[in-house]
C-alpha cells in the first residue's frame, strides 16, 4: 500500500457508492406509476424547477419515497430507522455515516425527512448538479461537529465508520497515517483544521474525491425499471497520485 495514500481519495471508493445504490435497490424493479395527490406530496413542478430533476423524475422519486417512508412507520415521512434500513438494510445497527447523511437530508432538523427535503438533497448527486454543490455537501458531511472546519479527529471518525460498513481492513497505524497525510495535504495554512477554502482547493487538486458524488442513474429515473444493483463491499484504494 503506497505511503502517500490520501484519506479522501481512499473514500472516493467507499463514500455513497454503497449507500445510495442500496437506497435505489430498495425499490427493486418497478414501473413508473401515476402518482395520486396524497398527503405530504409536493408539487412536482415546483421541485423540478428547483432541482436538476424533470417533473416525471420527481414523480418517480415520490414512489421511492413512499416505499421507504412506509417501510416501518407509515406516516409519509422518512424516519432515521427507515433511512438506515433502506441504506444499510439494518435498522438496529448505529452508524455515524448513516446518521450524518440523514442529518444533512433532514434540512429542518426535526428528526424526519419530508419529500421536498428528500428530492432537494438527493439532487446534489444528479449528474447535472453544480460541482460546487457536491463539494459543499461533502464538506458538511465531514464537518461532524458543524464548526465550519474539518478536523483530523472528524476524518478519523468517518474513516472508521465507513470501514465498518466495508470489507476493507486497515490497521490502527494505517488509519492514523492516512488521516495525518490528508491533513498535511489539505490544511495548507497549518492551523490543524481544514476550512471551506482549503477544502475546495483540495478537491480541485484531487477530483477523484467527487467520484461517487454523481449517481448516473438519477438522470433517467423514468425508464421502465430501475437497474438491479448489487452492493459492492470491496473498496478500491487510490494512491500513487
Amino acid at each position: 500500500m503506497h505511503h502517500n495514500l490520501s484519506f479522501l481519495l481512499l473514500f472516493s471508493s467507499l463514500l455513497f457508492d454503497r449507500p445510495f445504490v442500496g437506497l435505489i435497490a430498495f425499490m427493486g424493479c418497478f414501473c413508473l406509476k401515476k402518482v395520486r395527490n396524497k398527503s405530504g406530496y409536493k408539487d412536482p413542478t415546483i421541485l423540478a424547477s428547483e432541482t436538476p430533476f424533470t417533473v416525471n423524475e420527481v414523480k418517480a422519486l415520490y414512489d421511492l419515497f413512499k416505499r421507504v417512508s412506509s417501510s416501518i412507520i407509515d406516516d409519509g415521512l422518512i424516519h432515521k430507522v427507515e433511512f438506515q434500513h433502506a441504506v444499510f438494510r439494518n435498522s438496529s445497527k448505529q452508524n455515524l455515516f448513516a446518521d450524518r447523511v440523514f442529518d444533512l437530508f433532514d434540512v429542518k432538523h426535526n428528526g424526519v425527512i419530508e419529500f421536498g427535503e428528500f428530492v432537494r438533497s438527493l439532487s446534489v448527486f444528479h449528474p447535472n448538479a453544480p460541482i460546487a454543490d457536491k463539494i459543499a455537501f461533502l464538506f458538511r458531511l465531514y464537518d461532524l461537529r458543524q464548526t465550519g472546519y474539518i478536523e483530523g479527529e472528524e476524518l478519523k471518525e468517518m474513516l472508521l465508520a465507513l470501514l465498518g460498513e466495508s470489507d476493507l481492513l486497515l490497521s490502527n497505524d494505517m488509519v492514523e497515517m492516512i488521516v495525518e497525510k490528508t491533513m498535511v495535504e489539505a490544511d495548507s495554512n497549518g492551523d490543524g483544521k481544514i476550512d471551506e477554502e482549503e477544502w475546495r482547493e483540495f478537491v480541485k487538486n484531487n477530483p477523484s474525491v467527487l467520484k461517487n458524488m454523481t449517481l448516473p442513474y438519477l438522470k433517467d429515473l423514468t425508464s421502465l425499471a430501475f437497474p438491479s444493483f448489487v452492493l459492492n463491499n470491496e473498496a478500491e484504494i487510490i494512491g500513487n497520485k
